[in-house]
């Protein structure tokens, strides 16, 4: 019996690993959806957009940003939490098939590589200013926007923890 830390571990993957995973999934003509963040402290908000990206096809991909990545886009104080550890946490929802960990600024690169039938983003997003939108596009896959949340994010919940103090 495989222990169940492991079966989470083994959803995080590398670019070589997920082409291989996608190579299956297309066989079996999986419809395959991507979206990206920091996550940095996994909030209400995080879960309701990532259930809502999983319900537009069969295998849900997330990107993740590196240390390195989040602490470029967020500032010097983050993230709160290493990549490894958000990356495991996303990889715990059932509904998430497969965790990446990319390091450029936005994960444009990274979509063109899985080239999703499906890109996900926030409705606080424009579809002309989503990272890879025009790829997705392009090869004939569409791009949806999910509700944003108010007052779910990370950086109100830091906000608060300081103000706590």
């Amino acid at each position: 019996m495989l222990d169940k830390l492991a079966v989470i571990k083994k959803k995080v993957l590398n670019l070589d690993q997920l082409q291989n995973a996608l190579v299956t999934w297309r066989l079996m003509s999986q419809k395959i959806v991507f979206t990206n963040g920091c996550f940095d402290i996994l909030h209400p908000g995080h879960v309701i957009s990532l259930a809502g990206a999983a319900s537009f096809g069969n295998r849900l991909i997330v990107g993740v940003n590196s240390d390195a990545s989040t602490k470029r886009l967020k500032g010097a104080n983050r993230p709160v939490q290493n990549e490894e550890g958000r990356a495991l946490l996303l990889a715990s929802m059932h509904f998430i098939d497969a965790v990446i960990i990319f390091d450029e600024d936005t994960p444009e690169k990274l979509i063109r590589a899985v080239s999703p039938d499906v890109l996900v983003k926030g409705g606080d997003y424009r579809v002309e200013d989503i990272a890879g939108a025009d790829w997705v596009i392009s090869h004939g896959g569409k791009v949806e926007l999910i509700n944003y949340l108010n007052n779910s994010s990370s950086t109100n919940i830091i906000q608060k923890i300081k103000e706590s103090l």
